[in-house]
This record gives structure tokens, sequence and C-alpha cells, in this order.
């Protein structure tokens, strides 16, 4: 066993803050990934909570301000239940960095992504509790994680519009498969905000607040928003760019793993495919000769709305070098961009271009 409880074959890319994801081929084995495998995005390090002091505050423009404890939480509300996706930001990243270097950012390939069923309660159940106030439009998350790459260093935080935290999936969690939320994923409570990017399902939560403006955070304010391609990092302040939120439409490999030798004749590719924003995958498509001709792929069940959708193929591969090729369809009729080449941004956000993979068939 690896560091914070995860697998020895993770692919590191930091310690302290720790972040991490999974060898592709570990993700397609099931729908819900194990806790050993699942992604991991952390800004601080894991912080030390007593268990017997916290409580998650409401406050804000609410009629009835509140601090609860974890078992007035579980008393108070009535369970809930959801199976969900979640997506960093940062997920390809690569891809992007290929195209054009990203200084500062942690390469993330196709494995920040994992999907949970999260047990809880409702985010709104507690919000009705407070009694929202007039003039609230949003609802901010602080946590107790403190990073030392904001400017200047703070807590993690975000937000998301009020009728999202109203939504029914959105979820205060404790429970992960089943099992406690471990510490590295947030416990004793996180927020689930299923189809929006990572970093609004904030860990460690110890504030909920409930305003007329989205979060001032750093990690709302000035991170995780999509900027120009021309734009300098140095003079990008609050407010700057595309305040980041449902993960669009998005798939990728996940077996056989890149650069594999496979057998010429009939391979086996499997992959996942994911609309954040509930839209639901209608098809994928692959293609083993550039582009010129494609093969749908075969669905699995979707768990849930809220989570991704496992798809496979067999392919007839002659021998030699191949670049294969998948791309995802919504119900709209909504595919994904052809190349990471139009969607480069300055922190190497949103990458969700064609999924390719190369393999050699001796």
């Amino acid at each position: 066993m690896g560091l914070w409880g995860k697998r020895r074959d993770m692919v590191v890319h930091e310690e302290d803050p720790y972040n991490a994801e999974p060898p592709r081929q570990v993700l397609a084995q099931a729908p819900c990934t194990p806790l050993d495998a699942f992604y991991v995005r952390s800004h601080g390090p894991v912080p030390r909570i007593d268990l017997d002091t916290w409580r998650l505050r409401v406050d804000g423009l609410v009629e009835r301000p509140a601090a609860w404890s974890p078992a007035q939480l579980r008393d108070r509300f009535e369970p809930a239940e959801v199976t969900a996706t979640l997506q960093c930001a940062g997920n390809r990243r690569a891809e992007l960095m290929a195209v054009r270097d990203i200084p500062g950012e942690a390469p993330w390939g196709p494995g920040a992504i994992s999907t949970a069923r999260w047990g809880g309660v409702r985010l709104r159940d507690v919000l009705d509790a407070a009694g929202i106030g007039e003039g609230a439009a949003h609802v901010a998350f602080a946590a107790t994680d403190v990073s030392q790459r904001a400017r200047p260093a703070q807590p993690f935080g975000g937000s998301v519009p009020l009728a999202k935290a109203l939504s029914e999936e959105v979820l205060l969690a404790w429970e992960m498969n089943g099992e406690p939320l471990p510490a590295v994923h947030g416990a004793p409570v996180r927020v689930v905000v299923p189809g929006w990017i990572g970093a609004r399902s904030v860990k460690w939560l110890h504030r909920i607040s409930v305003q007329a403006d989205p979060s001032d955070n750093y990690f709302q304010a000035t991170a995780y928003r999509m900027l120009p391609a021309d734009t300098d990092l140095d003079q990008a302040g609050p407010g700057a760019g595309i305040s980041l939120g449902p993960v669009p439409l998005n798939c990728d490999f996940l077996s056989p793993d890149a650069g594999t030798r496979c057998p010429s004749g009939h391979a086996e590719v499997a992959g996942y495919a994911f609309a954040g924003y509930g839209g639901g995958v209608a098809r994928v498509d692959v293609s083993a000769d550039g582009g010129g001709t494609w093969v749908q792929a075969e669905l699995d069940p979707q768990v849930s709305p809220w989570s991704w959708r496992m798809w496979r193929v067999t392919l007839e591969l002659p021998a030699g070098e191949h670049e294969l090729l998948a791309r995802a369809w919504d119900f709209g009729g909504a595919t994904q961009p052809e190349s990471p080449r139009s969607l480069w941004n300055p922190q190497g956000y949103g990458n969700n271009a064609w999924a390719r993979l190369r393999v050699s068939c001796p």
C-alpha cells in the first residue's frame, strides 16, 4: 500500500500536497472506482481535524444560522446517496502540455477522473433548515486545508450558484463506496457537486455561507478560470476569464495502455465517456485509421445521470503502428473538438479533445 492508503502503482505528481492518479487499466475494472485507486487532487496538506470539536457552520443570508456536529447532521437529516463521477479540471492536461508548455502545473493524464457511491445528506436539506434569506444567489464552501500556492496563502474554498446547490444530487458526504470518507478525500465531511469540476466539491468542509455573490476565495476568483491563450498570468487578477463549472463532454481510452504491444488481428479496446452537465453520453466512435472510418463502441449501462459511461469495442489491427482515436456524442448531438491545439490555455484546463492512443502490433 502506498501513501494515504493508495495503490503503489499510482502515478504520483506530488507527495505533499498529495496529487495522484491511477493507471488507465485500473479505472477500466469497475463502474465505481475502488478507494485505493480514486484520484486525489489536493492544494494543501491534509489537515488534522478534531472530531470532538468539529462543527459545520451555516451562515450568511440565512434566517437561522447553525453549527452542526457530525452526530447532529446524521440525526437531523434524511440520508441520501448518489453515484457520481468527479473529474479534475486539469484532467488530460499532459496533452495540452505537448502542444505548448504549461509551467508549474501537474501533467495529469486521463486518470484525474473517478467514480464513487457517495453517502451523506442533501445540501438543500441543510440549507432549508437554515432558511434561505432574501438576495441569496450563491453558496460558498470553506475548507480547513491551507494552500501555499494561493496568493496570498489561504484555505481552499469555492462556490456554486444557489440553483445548483439546491439540486437533489448535491450532497454533504461522509461515506464513499459504503465506507467512511478517507482523510485524503475530505473527512469528516466534504461537498459533492455532481457534474461540476472537482474543485467545487470542496473537501474538509467547515463552513457554508449563503451569499449574493460568488466566493472571493482565490480558487474561485482567480484559479480554476478559463483564460485566453495569450493571457499573462502575472497580470490576470480576480475575475479574469471564465469561471469553470460544469464538466464538458469528454472521453478517453483505458485499455490497452499507451505504448502497448498488441497482437495483430482482434484488439479489445475500452474506455470511459462522461457528460458532466447531465446531458448523457449517447454514442462513442472509435477509429483505427486516423479518422478515415469510425466504428461505434458498445456502451455499458449508465449507473446514474451523474456518472461516466464505460465503452468497449473490438478493432481489426494489422501489423504496424497505430494511433487510435475516440470521440463521444451527447444526446443533444454535440461532440468533442478534434485537436487540443484549439483548446490550449495557460493553466491547462478543460482538455476534451478527441482521445488518442498509440499502440504497436508486431
